[in-house]
């Protein structure tokens, strides 16, 4: 895609949520966190790359002893839609007796998370807590599935703005914005 495609899209789209509203949703998020995890000295995992933007939104707001790092695990790269599980960067650290925070983007259908929470719980981790950005509402997620903190709830659309790409661009926008709707 070329320059004004892309700032096409970013005029045509719907703001979801604005910048206010998920610095709101973090602080939120934070809270909640800093009292499931009391108590604990937790490792922590951005899932690179959607997770990048809120991870290091988050993670100043939370005021424990955190370890901090990240796994890369994709079923979409550059793609709109889901395939396999493709593992780019597994954690290189004992997750045995850990407790685990995974940190991601969005929380769609679930099928990359479930498998990221089992390859945690494989390896040997106490606990594993998962933080999602964004939840979609729409019924197709998969068994079980479910964030222990969410930060905002939106519609079923295709999203972009923080973490969310379109085709690699615009994760950096630190409001939350869906596609237009085709008529």
């Amino acid at each position: 895609m070329v320059l004004k495609d892309m700032n096409d899209i970013r005029q045509e789209a719907d703001c979801l949520r604005s910048a206010a509203e998920v610095e709101e949703a973090l602080t939120r998020m934070a809270q909640e966190i800093t009292e499931a995890m009391d108590g604990t000295v937790p490792v922590g995992f951005c899932i690179m790359n959607g997770g990048l933007f809120m991870t290091g939104r988050l993670v100043d707001k939370l005021p424990f002893a955190l370890e901090l790092d990240y796994m890369h695990a994709t079923r979409y790269g550059a793609e709109t839609t889901g395939g396999a599980l493709n593992w780019k960067v597994r954690p290189e650290r004992s997750l045995k007796g850990r407790t685990v925070l995974l940190m991601d983007d969005i929380l769609d259908e679930g099928v990359t998370l479930a498998e990221i929470i089992k390859y945690c719980e494989d390896e040997g981790a106490e606990k594993v807590y998962t933080a999602v950005l964004v939840e979609k509402m729409h019924d197709r997620k998969a068994p079980g599935v479910k964030a222990d903190f969410v930060g905002l709830q939106v519609e079923d659309r295709f999203l972009f703005g923080c973490g969310m790409d379109i085709a690699g661009y615009w994760r950096n926008l630190p409001a939350l914005y869906a596609m237009k709707e085709q008529k």
